[in-house]
């Protein structure tokens, strides 16, 4: 851990919302910078390196997805020795509101991101939105955005019918439509599930010179979440720090999905809904000579009972 950083490992677990957000407030003061920014949103900073990680999160998923109730840029602050700027909604707001774009204007006024030597810009879902979005403050920056939406305008995305009752939001006004936001990005990446069709389709309005899509395909509605199951979520942000994340890196790290119960949970289902009666088979062996699956077990004596009917035939089997 970095010198003068002990203190960043504090169990903020136990607190009451009011508590949380005060030894937050006080952790960032210590090391940098606090600001409330409205009743809705607030940013810490942590001033560290000569690396800035930009992450925009809620308060309800720093609770859910961190045992100790922690940004997550926290670790890599920790670990790494970047400096590290969150900015935290309280519920998902698509961090629309004018205090934030007067804070990001403020920034850019200081000349606060020219201090330092790689930015990187980081969110999910709406959160990730909100990554895209505001990169704009910090041109040539990379951006790491998962299953963000492009916008929520009706005019743009009439077909997303998820967040009907956020369309009051002002998509239209400044730092306004995410990808075109990017066109001052260094790189951006967009991780997504193609088999989740709305997703793909705001993934699909990011296509931009400087963006790489990066398909995270089973991974289902909470991409995120499977990501820091897998431990890659750390290796994908380190990767993209020192710019050296491309689509052959996202590929090595995807490998681990091979031992995610969830991923290979969807697959299989996929594979029953269409009825893939050798690929079930293949699947299931290849898991059950890895892991204890009796799931997998069952249906690949199943399919190997079809197999001895003469239904099919399954490559390899002894």
């Amino acid at each position: 851990m970095q010198d003068g950083l002990e203190n960043l490992d504090e169990d903020l677990s136990g607190l009451k919302p009011a508590q949380w957000k005060a030894r937050l407030a006080a952790l960032a003061e210590a090391h940098g910078m606090y600001q409330p920014l409205g009743d809705k949103h607030f940013t810490t900073f942590i001033d560290q390196g000569n690396t800035l990680l930009v992450t925009f999160e809620t308060m309800q998923g720093i609770h859910n997805l961190s045992d100790q109730a922690q940004p997550l840029g926290f670790d890599l602050v920790k670990n790494l020795g970047w400096s590290h700027m969150c900015v935290v909604s309280d519920g998902d707001t698509w961090f629309r509101d004018e205090r934030i774009y007067g804070f990001f204007d403020q920034l850019i006024d200081d000349g606060f991101f020219d201090e330092f030597d790689n930015v990187l810009f980081y969110g999910a879902g709406p959160c990730g939105y909100a990554a895209a979005a505001y990169s704009v403050a910090s041109p040539g920056a990379t951006v790491v955005a998962v299953q963000p939406q492009a916008t929520l305008d009706p005019r743009m995305t009439e077909w997303d019918d998820r967040f009907a009752e956020n369309r009051r939001l002002s998509f239209t006004d400044r730092y306004g439509y995410a990808p075109d936001m990017l066109d001052a990005a260094g790189q951006a990446f967009i991780i997504y599930d193609p088999q989740e069709r709305l997703d793909a389709m705001h993934a699909a309005l990011f296509a931009r010179r400087n963006v790489t899509r990066l398909r995270a395909s089973h991974m289902g509605e909470a991409v995120q979440t499977r990501l820091i199951e897998m431990e890659m979520l750390y290796h994908i942000l380190s990767l993209a720090g020192s710019g050296k994340l491309s689509e052959a890196a996202f590929c090595k790290l995807f490998r681990a999905r091979r031992n995610n119960s969830f991923f290979l949970r969807n697959l299989l289902g996929r594979l029953e809904r269409e009825d893939r009666g050798v690929l079930i088979a293949l699947l299931c062996r290849n898991v059950t000579e890895r892991m204890r699956a009796p799931r997998f077990r069952r249906r690949l004596e199943e399919m190997q009972k079809r197999a001895e009917s003469g239904e099919f035939t399954i490559p390899g089997k002894r």
